[in-house]
């Protein structure tokens, strides 16, 4: 399972967007391809798509921008991930065609409880856990000169 440039980039953007939540104030989409080094263009596409999904909003006028719509802590990676890619929550393939080979079946099998297992861990992860997990690493990155 790759993460997809795309994710990525979403991801980053509403880290800015985590990190700025508390002040209230939308975040231009300039300033987030700017702090996150994301194309403007494609930042625009991305947070669109959030806005569909109801990760994002936005607000219109000259302090406007991009908002979540949710406290941080409300939106996990899985919900980030299903909003961009499509991605369902892993259903259960119960349903077994006349078709299949006993291989192919074993295989289904295993890669169905793999994607069970990493939309466990997505599910499990929020945005204020992505920041709480880049603040520490920043902390343990700052380096004291005598």
């Amino acid at each position: 399972m790759e993460l997809s440039c795309k994710s990525e980039y979403a991801i980053l953007a509403l880290l800015e967007l985590a990190t700025n939540y508390q002040s209230g104030e939308p975040l231009q989409i300039r300033q987030i391809a700017a702090q996150q080094n994301i194309p403007d263009r494609y930042l625009e596409q991305l947070l669109a798509t959030l806005r569909r999904g109801g990760i994002v909003k936005s607000q219109r006028g000259s302090k406007g921008g991009y908002l979540l719509t949710r406290d941080p802590w409300k939106i996990t990676l899985l919900e980030v991930l299903a909003c961009l890619e499509g991605l369902d929550k892993v259903k259960n393939c119960k349903e077994e065609t006349q078709d299949k080979t006993t291989d192919s079946s074993i295989i289904e099998e295993i890669w169905q409880e793999a994607c069970q297992a990493a939309n466990s861990v997505l599910e499990t992860y929020t945005l204020a856990d992505l920041c709480e997990k880049r603040d520490a690493c920043r902390q343990l990155n700052i380096m004291y000169y005598i």
